[in-house]
């Protein structure tokens, strides 16, 4: 019952997220992306023949594969899986994470994130601009939230596998992984700027960076 309640006001805060939305208002009804377009704009370009399927995806629905480097999968959709939410201001994502697992330290740039536990039990923690962490741990039926653009984490604290819905009020939020941001990135980040960075020798840079590049 406790779960039902909490799944309801998470499913409100949707909605609120989608009211105070971070994306800018929309000027008709629809505006389904035309995702082939080359079109450049905030957004994307207008298709002119829409349909249902346009407004649907049931990817959320199994939990994705966790059994990679570190333990999670995050499934979204936004704009690119769903061509309607385009203009709406408002997207989801499911994480899934297996026990120990950890969706790294990263940033969403155009959004707040809200997350649902729909199962297991999760460390959560967002850092301010002052360098407070915030921190909680979450349980199933029970929502946490990242404030916009803050670096923040999510880690599966107990032994059986997790997971979230997460809440967005963008179409796109964007997600910036820390340390694939400043250690895959391509070109690569230069490595004195990284061992003043971190205070570290050129050596540790290079064994990070290695961890990071693309597996063969």
């Amino acid at each position: 019952m406790a779960a039902k309640v909490a799944l309801l006001f998470f499913t409100f805060g949707l909605a609120l997220l989608a009211t105070v939305t971070a994306d800018p208002d929309l000027l008709q009804d629809v505006c389904v992306a035309d995702l082939s377009s080359g079109v450049k704009v905030n957004g994307f370009a207008c298709k002119e023949n829409i349909a249902p399927e346009d407004f649907f995806f049931a990817g959320l629905a199994k939990p994705g594969l966790t059994n990679n480097t570190f333990g999670s999968l995050v499934t979204a959709a936004t704009v690119q899986k769903i061509p309607g939410l385009n203009t709406l201001g408002i997207s989801m994502s499911r994480i899934d994470y297996a026990p120990g697992g950890l969706n790294p330290p990263h940033t969403h740039p155009r959004a707040t994130e809200m997350v649902f536990v729909l199962q297991g039990q999760l460390d959560v923690g967002f850092i301010t601009t002052a360098n407070v962490l915030i921190s909680k741990t979450i349980k199933v039926g029970e929502t946490f939230v990242f404030p916009k653009g803050l670096v923040h984490f999510q880690k599966n604290s107990g032994q059986v596998p997790a997971a979230v819905i997460a809440a967005f009020n963008s179409q796109l939020p964007g997600t910036q992984s820390i340390g694939a941001t400043l250690f895959a990135a391509q070109p690569p980040v230069p490595d004195h700027v990284l061992t003043k960075a971190f205070q570290v020798g050129t050596k540790e840079i290079q064994k990070i960076k290695s961890r990071f590049a693309p597996k063969k």
